[in-house]
């Protein structure tokens, strides 16, 4: 299937005229065709999302709604086939794609479209002599890059706050995965959005997101991705005064004290660490046990990660799919082949499921066996840098201070989670690290309304509820003198 660029309302080829295979993780070949898109296909989005401001950031809020309901709506008409869509563009399982990743997308939609319906104007009396309201006014065109790993929840999560504040919109998905993004296009057409409001242009993020973060046009820009690539982003946009959300990478530490519920602990630890393939920015790639504990836990997660099944993304039986690119499954391997450089031990996988156990159809897919590594050392690469893949690392801790140290003892600062049934130790040490979301007995349980974003190489910025309103609007005081006064 050949897909298309969304521009001005319309789906259309790009300048170039090429185009770039578009491969199934699972079974390692092509199965569609993305737009191979330049600065040209930028500079006409851009041109269109200029033109349909004045209009869009006219119109009243109650409308803005009705059409991302209405856009909800037809996600969840067509439920079924999106939810496919990603399970064979991403290569995770088709079952995860139906619980977590479309119905999350249709929940950013419909409270963005609801969250601007409920606002509130500050105001200021000061003394006699004047009254200060503060009103919210949208940027005009704004760059919405997003990543691979969720791409239809990740995009709706920028999209839906730019667009529902009066902002329009050019959006850049990820190559790797395009096909929800598509598909959204032709939903948009069916809800009514009017021609321009929002742009969705494909191709690489060397020709296409470059160009959108350079466009004098483009006012903001939000970006999810990796942190190399949102360095470059902050270093182009600094110098034209862009407003930028960034939301990098993550190597999150989960601490597992010995008072915890470990039946609780060992489940959603092993959900944190192999979701998704470990695809996750929130992935719990580093996990802390207290030492009187740590035997058994260690025990109990290598034998529950080796009865997790690799497979077929369309067999609901299968608990992981594939890596989303050969690259990523090199990358896997490599940091794999280092852990045991750095003397770690594989407890238990380490390679890539047979052919026999993945299926006649997956023998030339992108999978590999979820991997507990221990005995490394806090401050070697393995458990510095982030990895995205099904790869894991376990240590013993003995005390307080010791594992905040260790968590604390990265560049990157996004999330954790802490195990323990101490009140007081939860609050403690949720204070004393160094990231912006930290879950207590719980992971990836997410409230739209809170803030969300890293600190450190993690990023810089907030998405998520008020914060994303407030990111993609621009604060005006206005000053009304009382009694005539000047």
């Amino acid at each position: 299937m050949q897909i298309a660029n969304y521009i001005n309302g319309k789906l259309t080829a790009p300048n170039s005229g090429d185009y770039i295979d578009n491969i199934d993780p699972a079974i390692g070949e092509p199965y569609g065709r993305v737009p191979d898109s330049d600065e040209r296909d930028i500079a006409t989005a851009v041109a269109a999302a200029r033109d349909a401001f004045p209009g869009w950031s006219a119109t009243p809020a109650a409308e803005r709604s009705a059409i991302l309901l209405r856009i909800a709506q037809l996600i969840k008409d067509n439920f079924d086939d999106i939810a496919m869509a990603e399970c064979i563009d991403t290569g995770k399982p088709h079952k995860l794609a139906r619980s977590v990743d479309i119905p999350r997308a249709i929940a950013n939609l419909k409270f963005f479209a609801t969250a601007i319906l409920h606002t509130q104007s500050e105001s200021h009396i000061t003394d006699s002599a004047a009254i200060n309201y503060t009103l919210r006014r949208p940027h005009g065109v704004v760059g919405l890059i997003s990543p691979w790993n969720l791409p239809l929840y990740l995009l709706t999560w920028k999209i839906a706050p730019a667009l529902a504040t009066g902002n329009t919109a050019v959006a850049k998905p990820s190559e790797i995965t395009p096909m929800t993004a598509f598909l959204l296009s032709e939903l948009c057409i069916e809800a009514g959005l009017p021609p321009g409001v929002l742009n969705i242009v494909h191709g690489l993020g060397a020709k296409v997101g470059a160009a959108l973060a350079v466009h004098d046009d483009v006012a903001a820009i939000s970006f999810t991705g990796g942190t190399a690539t949102g360095a470059s982003i902050a270093e182009s946009t600094s110098r034209r005064f862009k407003k930028l959300a960034l939301e990098m990478g993550g190597k999150n530490p989960n601490i597992v004290f010995a008072d915890a519920d470990m039946d609780g602990a060992l489940d959603t630890s092993i959900k944190s660490a192999f979701s998704n393939q470990g695809q996750l920015c929130l992935s719990g790639s580093r996990i802390f046990v207290e030492n009187s504990v740590y035997g058994d836990f260690v025990n109990r997660f290598v034998d529950t990660a080796r009865e997790l099944k690799v497979g077929d993304p369309l067999d609901d039986s299968c608990d992981q799919g594939a890596l989303v690119s050969q690259a990523q499954l090199d990358k896997t391997k490599y940091y794999v082949d280092l852990a045991r450089d750095e003397g770690g031990n594989i407890l238990c996988g380490g390679k890539r499921p047979t052919d026999k156990e993945i299926g006649e159809r997956c023998a030339g897919g992108f999978f590999y066996e979820p991997t507990v590594v221990n005995g490394l050392a806090a401050d070697c690469r393995v458990n510095q840098e982030e990895i995205f893949g099904p790869v894991v690392s376990i240590s013993p801790f003995d005390t307080e201070d010791e594992v905040i140290e260790y968590a604390n003892g990265t560049n990157y600062g996004l999330a954790a989670s802490v195990w323990t049934k101490n009140l007081d130790r939860a609050h403690r040490v949720a204070d004393r690290i160094e990231c912006g979301t930290v879950w207590v007995n719980c992971w990836m349980l997410r409230d739209l309304r809170v803030p969300f974003g890293g600190m450190k190489e993690s990023g810089l910025g907030r998405e998520g509820g008020e914060e994303a309103l407030r990111f993609f609007t621009e604060p005006k005081n206005v000053c009304v003198a009382l009694h005539g006064r000047s």
